[in-house]
């Protein structure tokens, strides 16, 4: 793993034509034409070969993905080779549990007549769609020049520890014929934890009205997700982070050095969560670009916007979101007047927040990046990263460990204690969460009643406090309703707005923490005997 340099950070940004690039291009706004109809592969004739102790993945893990445990995808387990989209899902399906570790190296065409549903006790397969559901630990790496998945998405659901690297997702409808996948190339939704995305090209070939979709959405508390090294092009949808402006569970997602080209918009849709989205190359972006909404919380670092139009702001809706730019340049882009529901961030983009974020990183200067990107980004490309300094290279292979080392706190089960004294922080504050049972109230965790409260939709699930302002945090008292006293198991105490574990343990009661200014934090269950019932989320200065 190439070790990772102190961030740096250009503080000025640049709103002319960068100086240095040479090359014409056309200053047309209209839209660039999309890829011609699809041909379909041949499929070649599978093989099944088993070989122990393969590396995960070429190349480091980088952003958020390096949190909460990090990912390793398949480190340390066997590897398998495919041909087929069946073979795919048989791998999954033959492994002792649905946690042993598996890489699955991918090659040729996998498509609706080589994908087919596959049962077994470590896996919960479909047909027409490579389904990544109730699993961990994985690797899917495509061989070479990488494998096409064509017409077929990829579905993460319910899952943890994936990686995807070196494969092109294409044309995946939600309509017509034939569909995979809800028209996304790549899905994660429900609870799904650190993934990372490498070194892929994900395309359509056209927008709703064509029948496609996004091409990388994350929906129902995803979080602690990595798109690296990446193209996504000829779509109505780049993607989206939360599917409404209620649904804000989904947070801790890293976007850098991608190439976002010819795409109209949700470059990507942010809804409520915390991103960083640094050297990343946006070209004929056509309608609206970067949108923060609904108290979403972009951090955006020497990236390059060229010939597009409204690349930030907050769009289509009243619920605002916040940014925080530097070093960005700006190249032939146009902005639109505000209006109460579209709130561009231009002509002179300016940060209306500041986000830290708890990983370290390398900038490349802006105006690189849209070589560097062309070099780097995509499937076939060799897995070549930047050194942080413009210039392409080929990583050393990730080493297999065979037990990552956590960077989360070690468990400590708070012993019990009197209950804090001082003014209870969370009345009068915010509160949001993951997808809740039916009857209760995220807003029950902070009215100072024990016979409300919340539960999440099935035993593990995360609840939020959150203030208008930054306030200072050193104590929580978890009070569970009286009935169901005794079921909360594990827990996670989060930093909600940069994503670290500022505690973890079992057993609702009063919870120590270091004192931290933020606005947001986050009780995240994540084991339980049964149904949680949270009374009250009680939070204190000191």
């Amino acid at each position: 793993m190439r070790p990772a340099r102190a961030q740096t950070h250009t503080q000025t940004q640049t709103q002319t034509r960068a100086q240095t690039r040479t090359r014409g291009r056309a200053r047309s706004r209209g839209r660039r034409a999309v890829w011609g109809a699809v041909t379909a592969a041949a499929v070649g004739a599978a093989t099944l070969v088993v070989m122990p102790q393969a590396s995960a993945a070429t190349g480091g893990v980088t952003g958020y993905a390096t949190q909460n445990g990090g990912t390793t995808g398949g480190a340390g387990g066997a590897t398998v080779r495919a041909t087929t989209g069946t073979q795919i899902h048989q791998a999954l399906c033959d492994r002792a549990s649905s946690s042993t570790p598996i890489t699955i190296q991918v090659e040729g065409t996998i498509n609706h007549a080589n994908t087919a549903k596959v049962s077994g006790t470590s896996c919960n397969t479909a047909d027409g769609v490579i389904e990544l559901k109730q699993i961990s630990n994985v690797t899917l790496v495509g061989v070479g020049s990488g494998a096409v998945f064509d017409q077929l998405g990829i579905h993460i659901r319910e899952s943890s520890n994936i990686i995807i690297q070196n494969v092109t997702v294409k044309n995946v409808k939600k309509s017509g014929s034939p569909t995979s996948n809800g028209g996304d190339a790549i899905g994660m939704e429900t609870d799904v934890r650190n993934v990372w995305v490498d070194h892929v090209t994900l395309e359509a070939s056209g927008g709703e009205s064509e029948g496609y979709d996004g091409l990388f959405d994350m929906k129902d508390n995803t979080q602690y997700v990595t798109l690296s090294y990446s193209i996504l092009r000829n779509s109505g949808r780049g993607g989206l982070i939360g599917s409404s402006e209620t649904e804000v569970s989904n947070s801790y997602i890293t976007h850098h050095h991608n190439r976002y080209e010819n795409l109209d918009s949700r470059v990507p849709l942010l809804r409520g969560g915390t991103a960083h989205l640094y050297n990343n190359h946006y070209v004929s972006v056509n309608d609206s670009g970067i949108n923060s909404r609904a108290g979403g919380k972009a951090k955006v670092d020497n990236n390059y916007f060229e010939d597009s139009k409204d690349v930030l702001g907050t769009f289509y809706t009243t619920t605002t979101g916040y940014w925080q730019v530097s070093g960005n340049v700006f190249d032939n882009v146009t902005w639109s007047p505000a209006s109460s529901d579209y709130k561009p961030a231009g002509p002179n983009p300016t940060s209306n927040t500041t986000i830290s974020v708890p990983y370290a990183y390398s900038l490349d200067a802006a105006n690189c990046v849209p070589d560097v990107v062309s070099r780097t980004a995509g499937a076939g490309k060799g897995l070549q990263v930047s050194d942080g300094n413009c210039t392409p290279t080929t990583p050393s292979p990730t080493p297999d460990p065979t037990t990552p080392a956590p960077t989360t706190p070690a468990p400590t089960t708070p012993a019990p204690t009197t209950p804090p004294a001082g003014t209870n922080l969370s009345i009068g504050a915010g509160s949001d969460g993951s997808s809740k049972a039916d009857g209760t109230s995220y807003g029950n965790v902070r009215d100072g009643n024990m016979s409300t409260y919340w539960s999440p939709s099935g035993t593990t699930g995360s609840i939020s406090i959150k203030w208008g302002a930054p306030t200072t945090v050193s104590k929580l008292h978890i009070r569970e309703e009286a009935s169901a006293a005794g079921r909360i198991g594990s827990w996670r105490v989060l930093n909600a707005d940069t994503g670290a574990v500022l505690a973890s343990g079992t057993g609702a009661g009063v919870i120590p923490i270091p004192a931290t200014t933020l606005s947001k934090i986050t009780f995240e269950i994540t084991g339980s005997t049964g149904t949680p019932r949270i009374a009250e989320f009680e939070t204190y200065a000191g």
